[in-house]
């Protein structure tokens, strides 16, 4: 994997898993399972880091999960919860487009699950969707059970289409539209997880912002394009001062912050925010938090995020296979190891970083560099560090403001009661 005389490839050859566990380091089991259960789609969105990364393993893939792979998956996650005592996992069913696979095995899949789960675990299922297929069907479905919808949507219907486009070149907007429509019904409303959405530096932010704005979601989940070392992102180039997508996300951040009730949850946002102030982050991108998730493929392969497909031909691939191998057989592995080691993860140059505690070396497929693998800052740390010193200061002022607002004026009388406190503000 590395030429001769360079540095060990990291994490595969570098990391002594053996030396870390003997050292203390425990595994931490997965709780978040991704079941790949149709490896087709009905868009050909053209940054799809499935389709068009480079990395070809969907054409081996068989077009949908069968239910044989179902139930042994199910057998597999159930084992897994009772072998470590979880008391929650979160389940995605993803694609390609997930709704392809028919709402009747959907609800199989569902129904086989819980019924091996032990009992008093709660299982929380959500389907990731581009949206264009959810009918009155998919809706009684989860209503049935409780599960929850994702839907992309990256803006209007010229931003959207730009890049979100069925083969055949029509657009989806309009379709994904309708849908939320239906979504932001009172009824079908506790079914909507959220919108995730792909920065696109060449748009509008705040114009952006505000069409999602407009479907009233429950929250935003921003995403980076996936980028790399040997594939930078559009717009990034080698100077630091140039920082396009934080610039964009200054944009939407202020629009979201500065409202007098924030409309929507920004997991993006919200992250940062909470690290500034002490807190930890409950998404992957900032924060360096541990990953524990693990992919089963629709022919039953088991697989590290399939984001990592954006790196190189076969980055997500550990030999694990659902018909010979439990979960527990990949908690070893050093691609796992790796994201659960927090600041361990790093390299020296994000160690010296002054937002490092922050950022947490951003997402983790961000760090790669060809030849030498995942032990490097992120590409986009520049727009990160921007981003995450103009959300401190912003955050720093409004406390110092609040700060000076809640303490007694002492130069007033001796009681205090003429001070201004923050209750009175």
């Amino acid at each position: 994997m590395t030429a001769a005389g360079s540095a060990p490839y990291w994490p595969d050859e570098a990391l002594d898993v053996p030396a870390l566990r003997a050292a203390g380091l425990r595994a931490l089991p997965f709780q978040e399972f991704v079941l790949k259960v149709q490896s087709s789609c009905n868009l050909a969105c053209d940054y799809c880091y499935v389709y068009r990364a480079g990395d070809e393993s969907w054409r081996t893939q068989p077009r949908s999960m069968t239910a044989r792979t179902a139930d042994l998956a199910c057998r597999r996650i159930a084992d897994h919860v009772r072998a470590h005592g979880l008391r929650t996992v979160r389940v995605i069913l993803h694609g390609g487009e997930p709704l392809l696979v028919g709402p009747a095995f959907i609800d199989r899949l569902v129904r086989g699950l819980r019924a091996l789960l032990p009992e008093g675990t709660r299982s929380d299922v959500t389907i990731q969707t581009n949206g264009t297929l959810v009918d009155d069907a998919v809706l009684d479905l989860c209503h049935t059970h409780g599960i929850r919808l994702g839907i992309s949507l990256d803006g209007d219907r010229a931003v959207h289409d730009a890049h979100r486009r069925t083969p055949g070149g029509a657009g989806s907007h309009d379709t994904v539209a309708r849908v939320l429509g239906r979504l932001g019904d009172e009824r079908h409303r506790p079914l909507w997880a959220g919108l995730l959405t792909t920065v696109d530096v060449t748009t509008d932010p705040a114009a952006v912002y505000r069409h999602l704005l407009s479907f009233r979601p429950p929250a935003i989940d921003l995403l980076l394009p996936l980028a790399n070392w040997g594939r930078p992102p559009f717009g990034r180039t080698g100077d630091p001062e140039q920082v396009p997508y934080a610039d964009w996300l200054r944009v939407v951040f202020d629009l979201w912050y500065h409202a007098p009730a924030q409309p929507v949850r920004m997991p993006f946002f919200e992250g940062i925010v909470d690290l500034l102030l002490g807190g930890t982050s409950g998404v992957e991108s900032v924060g360096g938090g541990q990953a524990r998730a693990v992919v089963i493929e629709t022919d039953g392969t088991l697989t590290q995020s399939d984001l990592l497909k954006s790196a190189y031909p076969g980055a997500p691939w550990t030999g694990g296979d659902l018909r010979h191998d439990a979960l527990d057989s990949l908690l070893d592995h050093p691609g796992f190891v790796a994201r659960q080691l927090g600041p361990g993860s790093l390299c020296e140059e994000c160690r010296a970083c002054p937002v490092v505690r922050v950022c947490g070396g951003g997402l983790y497929v961000h760090r790669y560099r060809p030849g030498s693998g995942f032990h490097h800052p992120s590409v986009y740390s520049p727009d990160m560090k921007a981003l995450i010193t103009h959300i401190s200061r912003t955050v720093s002022g409004d406390f110092s403001r609040f700060t000076r607002l809640s303490r007694p004026d002492r130069t007033g009388p001796a009681d205090g009661r003429d001070g201004v406190r923050a209750a009175d503000a």
